[in-house]
């Protein structure tokens, strides 16, 4: 095998990894795959290939692929995963995450550097900090009990839409969205678990009704996805500054967001306090490793 072989696909593994991040940022409430995306450098990369993808099937398709790949794996595993994750340790388990978010203010702020902000900017960053921290805050506890028929059916297909649209923009959680209008536990934490067991033991009438919730949802964030990427291309071509003013205080606003969450506290004692912190410090080793160079990001 040559060098240059080798580095495509250690290019490609770790093009996976990145999107397993994105995939577990988006199935944990309060964190965004946006940020992820931002904080390894890849965000104007994806959202180029998103929109460029019938244009120029090829070579998007050759760059989405991987992160797709990685992010199937990482909602699937997730969905099991990170629960027992959060059940058990808490704190250090969000402080992971508050690392990788933190980790991406560098090359946020390389981004902005030479850009107009002015007043309008700084009022755009308190307006999106203050919208992320609000959502939270009108967070719903209690779960909606789902029915199958047309008109669950085109809600399923709208929420899809909406959180999408929360999965690419940085520091707005889809997962929060769910959580806040009562439908995380049906879509994330009962639907996706109970695809993947039918699909292991063979239970198809648990595969049709998970998959009656699931496909819908699917169809609504890709749907979603499209039109909110076309969107923020205009917003960056046009006003670049300011669009980052928003990215800025919505990346911001993620860690306050996860540290309201009283329930992680739960269990506090040193052990977990150091925990935490070594979590915390490895989530911003990985944000690094897995982040481009600044310059070459602005570039």
């Amino acid at each position: 095998m040559d060098g240059k072989t080798r580095r495509m696909k250690m290019n490609w593994f770790l093009d996976v990894l990145r999107g397993m991040v994105i995939g577990l940022a988006n199935v944990i409430p309060g964190v965004s795959g946006g940020t992820m995306m931002v904080s390894m450098g890849i965000y104007d990369k994806l959202i180029y290939s998103i929109n460029h993808l019938f244009r120029e099937l090829k070579a998007s398709v050759k760059t989405l692929l991987p992160y797709l790949v990685g992010m199937v794996a990482a909602i699937l595993l997730g969905s099991f995963a990170l629960k027992a994750a959060f059940a058990q340790f808490p704190l250090p388990t969000n402080a992971l995450f508050i690392g990788l978010i933190l980790g991406s203010l560098p090359l946020i702020l390389q981004q902005m550097k030479g850009e107009k902000i002015g007043w309008q900017g700084v009022l755009v960053f308190v307006l999106f900090f203050a919208l992320v921290v609000w959502l939270k805050a009108i967070e719903q506890e209690n779960a909606v009990a789902l029915t199958l028929n047309l008109g669950t059916v085109l809600l399923l297909f709208l929420l899809g839409a909406v959180c999408s649209a929360a999965m690419v923009i940085p520091g707005v959680s889809g997962s929060m969205i769910l959580k806040t209008l009562g439908y995380y536990e049906p879509v994330v934490t009962e639907a996706i678990p109970g695809l993947v067991k039918g699909l292991t033991g063979g239970d198809w009438s648990l595969v049709g009704a998970n998959a009656g919730i699931l496909v819908p949802f699917a169809l609504g964030i890709v749907a979603g996805i499209f039109g909110i990427a076309k969107l923020i291309e205009a917003l960056m071509k046009r006003w670049k500054g300011r669009t980052y003013c928003a990215i800025l205080g919505m990346v911001l606003a993620s860690p306050v967001v996860i540290l309201m969450d009283t329930s992680i506290y739960e269990g506090f004692s040193f052990g977990v306090c150091a925990a935490s912190v070594v979590a915390l410090a490895a989530g911003g080793l990985i944000a690094w490793k897995l982040g481009g160079d600044p310059e070459e990001a602005k570039a």
